[in-house]
């Protein structure tokens, strides 16, 4: 259980789950890389918008250049922080995460003209869709990478 509750406090805030992990430098560069593109990329102003269904003001006030950095230090933040907490002991266990930043980058990338049964989702609900076929596919890769070649 202690690996899941560091994760799920790094899916608060990154670098909380560094903080509870004792990693304090690691944690701190975290959090001030998190307020720094926050801050950036108007995340909190995209996030009001978007959960009021104003997604023509969301991309309005996106800043792409800086919103294209988060799901990179999002999805590490969780990876790192429930390894040091002693998960992920299986080969590629990263596969998951590095997928879900994957994904979520390219729902970015596509957020300001991709509609999905007509309706514009955004530069939220469109990387946040994104992240279902990710874990499908990064435990998928995981699982058929250590079956068939991982021979450790």
């Amino acid at each position: 259980m202690n690996q899941i509750e560091k994760l799920l406090w790094s899916i608060a805030i990154p670098g909380f789950g560094q903080l509870l992990n004792g990693k304090y430098v690691k944690g701190i560069v975290f959090i001030i890389l998190e307020f720094l593109i926050n801050f950036n990329a108007n995340l909190n102003t995209v996030i009001i918008l978007s959960f009021k269904g104003e997604i023509a003001k969301a991309i309005e006030v996106s800043n792409y250049s800086w919103l294209m950095f988060y799901p990179c230090l999002y999805f590490f933040a969780m990876w790192d922080a429930w390894k040091d907490a002693g998960g992920g002991k299986e080969s590629y266990s990263f596969l998951p995460f590095v997928f879900c930043s994957y994904f979520f980058t390219i729902g970015c990338i596509y957020s300001q003209n991709f509609k999905l049964f007509g309706i514009l989702l955004g530069p939220i609900w469109l990387p946040i869709l994104c992240v279902i076929p990710s874990i499908i596919v990064g435990l998928s890769l995981k699982t058929f990478i250590n079956r068939h070649y991982d021979q450790r």
